[in-house]
């Protein structure tokens, strides 16, 4: 009996000492992990996080449309092909090489909330970057003002009313970006939904070709508020540009989700300080700057922003109707429909790429008007406004910064985007020569070019590839309903699934090219 308590003591020694060493193991790989997280965010360049988390979606897109089922067993795309939809669909550039209605479903993505557990300002920093309010400039700020707080609240350090203030106004600019981006989704799908319904003509489109009203709905409005431009049917939104009013009713969002967001958010923003009164609204109008959301501008910017959005439109509207008015592309139209599709046209060349007129059939100019829009950043402004070009020293007296000599970096080696652009349009050229020589009306640089800035700009526009072009007729040759991209060779694939992720991170170039001179 001696040997056996013996033996049960030894044993709970054992075990007392082995949970002891796995807690502090435990303890030591939770701090080994945080270390590694603020090394990577702190340390790392942003453009390389955003880089391999664009590659590993797309890999994970992959895996997930091999392993989905197929609405027809005939229909094997391959390997390149399937990535390369995992891409466009990931970087939301809707480009795409295998038709759309073959395809059993679509992926959806998630957001994970924070851990309540943690301290309010915590909360907030980590909200923030979930809902993309972080942006590369405040995320070491950010982590230094929590460690900065967590400090004062252990030595019993009350912050000032301005910090208060500021902390309250985050949390609610929050909610804000998350109402705004609920309530459009939601009364966008329901609007849209309602109006299939109710027209006959275009709930009879979805039914004859098998689709959901309901999915259609949802995956329409996602689609146009991110600019996707990504549609359920293989023709995009050919078969509805007799649908005057779905058109009219997803304008709007598209708008809102992309050139026109910033000014919307500050009108509601501007609203909710009409309403509430809160000095929350009121800090976020005076303070924008403050609040480390890049989209959230001044009042004046705002202003520009939209009055250069619509001017665009106008610009494009009005050289559209002049050129196609009674072009094949509008053949079948009355006067209200051709004005409806027209505007519909214009306004998603920046960058949404729902089409409601077939692209091959439109004149070079305004293919090449397009090529121009699609290249041009969503929030391109024109700012008559002049800043002070001297600064107050640290002194406090004023002066003027002369400009000195930078040292040489690897910064001065990097081109213009534009550049980039030029020189993937070339490589392309020279993987598809034998095609453009033997099928010239497909296979053309303007063809090329639109291709190229469509999934530069994330767009997704596309001429398509139509076999009454081909100057020696194939009798196997069939019409498909996909892009351009859908013909061309594993290399000119490649290098557009390289302009693709490059359009996607062109945030972190745009810069590029400042040490060249063309004047």
């Amino acid at each position: 009996m001696e040997k056996f308590a013996c033996f049960g003591q030894k044993l709970a020694l054992f075990c007392k000492y082995s949970c002891r060493n796995l807690s502090c193991f435990n303890q030591f790989c939770q701090r080994l992990i945080w270390l590694l997280f603020r090394f990577v965010v702190v340390h790392v360049n942003p453009v390389w996080i955003q880089l391999c988390y664009l590659i590993v979606v797309s890999l994970v897109g992959y895996l997930a449309l091999k392993l989905s089922k197929v609405r027809t067993t005939s229909f094997g795309p391959q390997d390149l092909d399937v990535f390369f939809t995992s891409v466009s669909a990931t970087t939301v550039s809707s480009m795409s090489t295998v038709e759309m209605q073959r395809g059993s479903g679509f992926p959806k993505t998630s957001i994970k909330g924070t851990d309540n557990r943690e301290s309010a300002c915590r909360t907030i920093f980590e909200s923030k970057i979930e809902l993309g309010l972080a942006t590369r400039p405040q995320l070491e700020q950010g982590r230094l003002e929590i460690e900065k707080l967590e400090t004062n609240v252990e030595n019993g350090v009350k912050s000032s009313n301005n910090d208060a203030l500021r902390c309250h106004s985050i949390r609610s600019l929050t909610y804000v970006v998350l109402g705004y981006l609920l309530i459009i989704h939601v009364v966008g799908s329901g609007v849209v939904y309602l109006y299939i319904s109710l027209v006959p003509s275009a709930s009879q489109a979805l039914n004859s070709r098998g689709l959901e009203i309901q999915t259609f709905s949802v995956f329409t409005v996602v689609s146009s508020f991110t600019n996707c431009g990504f549609i359920p049917t293989n023709e995009n939104m050919m078969v509805f540009k007799k649908n005057s009013g779905l058109l009219l009713l997803l304008m709007p969002q598209i708008l809102m989700g992309n050139t026109l967001y910033p000014p919307c958010l500050l009108l509601v923003i501007w609203v909710l300080k009409k309403i509430t009164k809160r000095a929350e609204f009121a800090f976020m109008l005076r303070n924008y700057r403050d609040m480390g959301y890049r989209h959230l501008l001044s009042g004046t910017h705002a202003v520009l922003l939209a009055a250069t959005v619509f001017g665009f439109t106008l610009i494009q509207f009005i050289l559209f109707c002049s050129m196609e008015w009674n072009s094949e592309a509008m053949e079948g139209l009355s006067l209200y429909q051709k004005l409806v599709g027209s505007l519909f046209q214009t306004v998603n060349s920046r960058h949404a790429g729902e089409s409601v007129f077939d692209l091959s059939n439109l004149s070079p100019a305004i293919l090449v008007l397009f090529v121009v829009m699609m290249y041009l950043p969503p929030y391109t402004a024109f700012l008559p406004i002049k800043k002070a070009a001297c600064e107050v020293s640290e002194t406090g007296k004023a002066g003027c910064r002369h400009r000195t000599r930078i040292p040489f970096n690897i910064e001065c080696l990097m081109l213009s985007q534009l550049s980039y652009l030029t020189i993937c349009i070339i490589l392309i050229c020279i993987t598809e020569r034998h095609k453009m020589k033997d099928d010239s009306l497909n296979f053309n640089v303007l063809n090329i070019t639109l291709e190229v800035i469509s999934a530069y700009g994330n767009v997704g526009f596309s001429t398509g590839y139509s076999c009454e072009r081909q100057l020696k007729l194939e009798s196997s040759c069939t019409d498909t309903w996909y892009g351009f991209a859908g013909r061309w060779s594993i290399q000119g694939k490649l290098i557009l699934i390289f302009v693709m992720f490059f359009g996607r991170l062109k945030e972190f170039n745009m810069k590029g090219g400042k040490p060249w001179k063309l004047s």
